[in-house]
């Protein structure tokens, strides 16, 4: 394929990265292949059903519906591609430290399938140096291929921001690096054909480091305004309101807000590769440690808000009932990884609370690597009867589809970690209880 242009695609790993990636380049008109280890996703995409609910069944019917895409657990297909793309998860382990081994997998099994000519790039955020490193050695080894002579790699990483109303995999600007020139070229040209707009780059340590510090970026503004909010709860002041000040001025300033804590598979998460990287050259990035240190003591200030609100009812954690509203990790996605709702939920438990969930994008909490304990947990029923017997509702999660007026009115001790209720009235206050 030296000299031969990029028309299928394979991609290994469906979910919310690479289905929709999956969906962007059969968009475009190319043949697609994607591949997931999980016979449930394939299952699901042939049967025309969605298993990412701000993914719609109409797009997962037009690609089960399509003579140009393919899915399957089947790995021995990847020989009938030009490109593999490879979107796994890369989680830290309970060390904290980069968990390589679904990279590590996945890049075997493309080794024992690789053909002359193929390009495969990695978008699963990692440390620099993992593409030229990691990923060449194991095929190199697999194949007896020669990599930027029989085969190229890249690296790309996804910037996919689920339930986001103003951009999606095709508009999103698309960070693409190689250390040959001939595997940026191949991979700029493959991400032309789908993506709007394609930002080169000389290596794929630059885009593997540019991924990083997008997220570290973000986590060590939110450790501010966090750390910001603790400071301005002490002074009673009102830190939403100190942040809106801020942002009218039109330059030097970027709004961030505070929350219960971090989650997704992005923030919480990247910074520590970088982290992980930097020991091996003697370097200790104290900045970002902090930064994650502030962000994971958030769930600590929302128990003892919830405690002190309880106190205020005259009622102690132990024995009361107490529902958690939210446990995606964002607004408006079914996406709970590394959602802080969940580390709220097991502390008040230990503290003896039974605990409650109500969330309108999860219905019934699925299997996962993290929190087995809540596994199979359904919510309750949005009604007035239900919600009114708790103790108190930590609003962890802003959904769009909650009521919070009906809230408001139903329940009678309500913890508001993400300003909901911006204003309160005198009668609020002796009920809304800001964290």
């Amino acid at each position: 394929m030296n000299n031969k242009d990029i028309k299928n695609v394979g991609i290994i790993g469906l979910g919310y990265v690479g289905l929709p990636l999956l969906y962007t380049f059969h968009q475009a008109g190319l043949k697609v292949i994607g591949f997931d280890v999980d016979a449930s996703k394939i299952e699901a995409i042939n049967s025309g059903k969605t298993y990412i609910k701000h993914f719609s069944d109409i797009q997962i019917k037009e690609l089960s519906e399509s003579e140009r895409c393919a899915v399957t657990t089947d790995f021995q297909l990847l020989k009938d591609v030009d490109s593999i793309l490879i979107c796994v998860p890369t989680p830290l382990d309970h060390h904290r430290e980069p968990d390589m081994s679904y990279v590590v997998k996945t890049t075997e099994v493309i080794g024992d399938h690789l053909q002359e000519g193929q390009l495969v790039v990695l978008e699963s955020t990692t440390y620099p140096g993992t593409t030229d490193e990691l990923l060449k050695s194991i095929l190199e080894n697999k194949s007896g291929l020669r990599e930027g002579e029989d085969f190229f790699i890249a690296y790309s990483p996804e910037r996919e921001d689920p339930g986001n109303e103003h951009f999606n995999t095709k508009t999103i600007p698309k960070v693409v690096g190689s250390s040959t020139q001939r595997g940026r070229e191949l991979a700029v040209s493959l991400y032309e054909k789908a993506l709007d707009h394609v930002v080169p780059v000389s290596s794929a340590k630059v885009a593997e480091s540019a991924k990083l510090l997008e997220n570290i970026f973000r986590s060590v503004n939110i450790a501010l305004v966090n750390e910001m909010k603790l400071v301005m709860d002490a002074m009673e002041i009102d830190i939403h309101e100190v942040i809106n000040a801020a942002a009218t001025k039109p330059f030097g300033f970027m709004k961030f807000t505070p929350g219960p804590g971090l989650g997704g598979h992005c923030i919480p998460i990247d910074p520590f590769y970088l982290t992980w990287k930097a020991r091996e050259y003697g370097l200790n990035t104290r900045f970002i440690e902090l930064a994650g240190e502030v962000n994971g003591a958030m769930p600590e200030f929302v128990i003892n808000k919830t405690m002190l609100a309880l106190n205020e009812m005259g009622k102690a954690v132990k024995n009361s009932r107490i529902l958690i509203l939210g446990i995606a990790y964002k607004p408006n996605v079914d996406d709970m990884r590394e959602s802080p709702s969940f580390v709220i939920m097991d502390k008040l438990q230990t503290l003896g609370a039974e605990i409650e969930f109500y969330d309108p994008w999860i219905p019934i909490i699925p299997s996962s690597r993290e929190h087995m304990n809540w596994k199979g947990k359904v919510s309750v029923e949005w009604k007035e009867s239900i919600i009114k017997d708790f103790d108190a509702v930590v609003i962890v999660t802003d959904h769009k589809a909650v009521n919070y007026d009906e809230l408001k009115n139903w329940a009678d001790c309500i913890i508001d970690t993400r300003n909901v209720y911006s204003e309160l009235t005198k009668t609020d206050k002796k009920k809304i209880f800001k964290a």
